[in-house]
């Protein structure tokens, strides 16, 4: 199996964390199918997803996803967001990650090419293994990791506080969805972390590389040669 069917697998889990559509529910069905042949340990954490995407209006799916990545939200998918805030360092890898989408001549649509669904998608398009694995093991599992710590209990409680307070906002509490893209975000997790090493606090971070100026050590929405040691790769 070449390393390219292998990364499509990633590009069809980018229609997990789309906006919603028509058709929403089918194309998790084809989700869960892959991962139940390809990760298994994927499926229990996956069940509660598929069945919400699968039985759930569509306007009520358009509203949890709103309010978990867009509006009032819980965590953000743009991943430079995710690890550096509004750091200079965002910027940085902003650029770089715009040129690798414009390499592989990825679509980014209106958002930013560090948007998760974007980034998941350029995957099977990326030629230099060595850049996919530190791109993997680098950004995209230390960013997955900072953003389920939002979906914590404590992070929910402060954050309702702080929204009810200065906002006077308009909570999910009182939906047993409203923290459904956790289960979509784990998978993910163990997704990657099945085919990747994290390399999130390795200190080797060679000069010259796209992803340079993103080496996490320790989110944003609609807009706009690489190291020479490689890194270990996951049978």
């Amino acid at each position: 199996m070449g390393a390219t069917t292998k990364y499509l697998r990633y590009a069809l889990m980018a229609e997990v964390f789309r906006y919603p559509t028509e058709g929403f529910g089918d194309r998790m069905r084809s989700v869960d199918a892959m991962l139940a042949t390809h990760y298994p340990d994927t499926v229990h954490v996956f069940e509660r997803f598929l069945d919400w995407a699968t039985t759930t209006p569509l306007h009520d799916m358009e509203e949890v996803y709103a309010r978990t990545f867009h509006v009032q939200a819980i965590c953000y998918l743009d991943l430079g967001f995710v690890l550096f805030g509004e750091d200079y360092k965002r910027g940085e890898f902003l650029v770089n990650m715009k040129r690798e989408q414009a390499m592989a001549d990825n679509d980014c649509g209106c958002e930013l090419p560090d948007n998760l669904v974007n980034v998941l998608t350029l995957l099977p398009l990326l030629k230099d293994s060595a850049f996919r694995d530190e791109l993997a093991g680098r950004i995209m599992i230390p960013s997955l990791r900072r953003m389920l710590q939002e979906f914590s209990d404590t992070r929910t409680v402060l954050r309702e506080k702080m929204l009810k307070r200065k906002h006077n906002a308009i909570l999910l509490a009182d939906r047993t969805d409203g923290n459904i893209y956790k289960n979509a975000l784990e998978a993910l997790l163990v997704m990657l972390t099945a085919d990747h090493f994290d390399l999130g606090m390795l200190d080797a971070r060679p000069q010259g590389d796209p992803l340079h100026a993103a080496a996490p050590m320790g989110c944003g929405t609609c807009a706009e040669p690489h190291h020479s040691t490689p890194i270990p790769t996951k049978p």
